[in-house]
């Protein structure tokens, strides 16, 4: 494109050339003609050189007497360009608004003619008229250039901040898996001690009970099937060679634990109407400890960002094949990210445990905000252990 206009200005400079008198001139008019029309087309790549280039030819100018033509409309071009190029050195910026202030006045001073023909008062005149539209080039590309410089550093902050966020992302999904790799071994570990005393006991009271033995026998059958199915999604969901953390064992929470949870968080403020429907039945440990959590962080979550006033219900559906839990609550509801990419923007890492831990057993997550306002989460765990 720059070749095209280059071209152009070309072709109307050449008109002036033709129109001068005496092969001299006609040369010196052909040569700064070329020479100004290069400027055109090399200003982006070259934008320094091309303004020094513009300086000399228009020092040569002066110096030969080559009268002001359409070729000097390069002149402005450079200047802009300059001024607009976030790739050129402020020196030379600075540089090309001297030229726009100091060029039209040596040009009036060269080429006005006699006192006689321009009055002092018109040459100001014109040497104010002919520096306005210089100068404004020169503002009209600096200003182009903080712009472009401003976008560029939004963008640079935006990819940071991109990559920050998925750099948390990747670092909560990791620990929760850690996390529930923990729990999940403290389930396992207390269904082989189930196993352990259970075999013990049936050995003991083999001769003496064996009706007594045989159900011992039934309940090993039973823990040990549990146990691992429960194995056989910690390893489609977990990576290998993740070590357990030493220490004292405790109880796992389950769903006979949620009235403690809820009366805990009653007291702390928080209304929670909290309904069982259908009749409760034993469930597997890793379900149980799935909605445990689920019920925990949920309420948590309210309580952090559900605003003053706000009240939750809790709903435990016990189905023939899987458990449904809802969670919701009618306060201001959160931010679209925190679950439409699982705690993307480093704010909803309780939503990204709630995934892993339903993903863990099978299960369906939908959480989001509440068309009346508010936020839900509803979870559906399946009761079937896999075989």
């Amino acid at each position: 494109m720059d070749s095209f206009w280059a071209f152009l200005l070309f072709g109307l400079t050449g008109l002036w050339v033709i129109s001068q008198s005496g092969i001299e001139n006609k040369f010196l008019g052909l040569f700064f003609s070329i020479g100004l029309c290069l400027v055109i087309a090399l200003r982006r790549k070259y934008p320094v050189k091309m303004l020094l280039l513009t300086a000399a030819l228009g020092i040569g100018q002066l110096i030969f007497n080559v009268t002001p033509n359409t070729g000097d409309f390069a002149m402005l071009v450079i200047i802009y360009t300059v001024a607009s190029e976030t790739s050129a050195r402020r020196w030379a910026s600075r540089f090309a608004l001297a030229a726009a202030l100091i060029g039209p006045g040596l040009s009036q001073l060269r080429f006005r003619g006699s006192p006689v023909e321009t009055p002092l008062w018109a040459a100001a005149f014109f040497t104010v008229l002919l520096t306005v539209p210089f100068v404004l080039a020169w503002v009209l590309g600096d200003s182009i250039r903080t712009r472009r410089a401003y976008w560029a550093q939004l963008e640079e902050k935006a990819a940071r901040l991109e990559k920050e966020r998925e750099a948390q992302s990747r670092i909560a999904v990791a620990a929760e898996r850690a996390r529930i790799a923990r729990e999940l071994h403290d389930v396992v570990a207390h269904n082989v001690s189930v196993m352990v005393v259970q075999a013990d006991g049936a050995a003991y009271v083999l001769d003496a009970a064996p009706e007594q033995a045989r159900q011992a026998l039934e309940t090993i059958s039973g823990t040990g099937r549990q146990a691992l199915a429960e194995m056989r999604r910690l390893l489609g969901v977990l990576r290998t060679g993740e070590q357990a953390e030493g220490g004292e064992y405790v109880p796992q929470p389950g769903v006979e634990q949620l009235a403690d949870l809820i009366d805990q968080v009653r007291g702390a403020g928080l209304p929670v109407d909290f309904r069982v429907v259908g009749e409760p039945r034993p469930l597997p440990s890793s379900v149980e400890l799935t909605a445990y959590r689920i019920v925990q962080e949920a309420l948590t979550n309210t309580r952090k960002h559900g605003g003053p006033s706000v009240s939750a219900t809790v709903r435990l559906t016990y189905r023939d094949d899987d458990l449904d839990l809802l969670v919701e609550d009618d306060g201001r509801g959160a931010q679209h990210e925190l679950y439409e990419s699982g705690g993307e923007d480093g704010l909803g890492h309780g939503l990204i445990g709630m995934r892993e831990r339903v993903g863990m057993v099978g299960g369906i997550l939908d959480a989001g905000p509440r068309p009346g306002g508010g936020f839900r989460v509803n979870a559906v765990l399946p009761l079937k252990a896999e075989r």
